[in-house]
């Protein structure tokens, strides 16, 4: 019998308030430091899915658009998306708060992957993942393109091989409309 579990188990929040020592000179939330917090919020979701120790395997892209001020509360939400042999892709979203204004701004947004392991480093399997509301949906059935788009640009899947992403790698000229 195979082993599932649900994504709300594997939820996570962390919430941090944005202190001097944590910004740069123009009293923004460092990045390096948010990054930091990223992987924390995401391997505690990771081994809770897992319940297994985790190391990160790979980040995808964050991009600063919106900076967080000194004084702000950032929460850090974060969930398993899909499960794969012994990985796990976790999607984090990362909100500021100015409280004092009433005002709270989605910031920035992450897909970081995890592999579970052993206490000797070695990787374990881990469960299936049962995704069921539509936003659960959607971000599983995307997961198997994102994972493979990693593997490519790592040049650890050659381009023919990803399945879920023939048509970005095609040199076949598209049909004309």
């Amino acid at each position: 019998m195979e082993v599932k579990k649900y994504v709300h188990q594997s939820r996570a929040t962390m919430t941090e308030m944005v202190l001097p020592n944590d910004t740069n000179t123009l009293h923004n939330l460092m990045g390096g430091k948010l990054m930091h917090w990223m992987d924390v919020v995401a391997a505690i979701s990771a081994q809770r899915h897992s319940n297994s120790i985790v190391v990160t395997a790979s980040v995808d892209n964050i991009s600063f658009k919106n900076p967080i001020p000194l004084g702000n509360v950032v929460t850090l939400n974060a969930q398993v998306t899909r499960a794969f042999n012994t990985s796990m892709e976790v999607f984090i979203e990362v909100y500021a708060e100015d409280i004092p204004a009433g005002k709270r701004l989605l910031t920035h947004r992450a897909f970081f992957t995890f592999v579970a392991v052993d206490k000797a480093g070695k990787p374990v399997p881990v469960p299936a993942l049962s995704a069921d509301s539509p936003e659960e949906l959607e971000l599983f059935e995307g997961a198997l393109r994102r994972r493979q788009l990693r593997l490519v640009l790592a040049s650890r899947m050659k381009p023919d091989e990803a399945t879920e992403l023939k048509s970005l790698f095609s040199l076949e000229p598209s049909p004309k409309k």
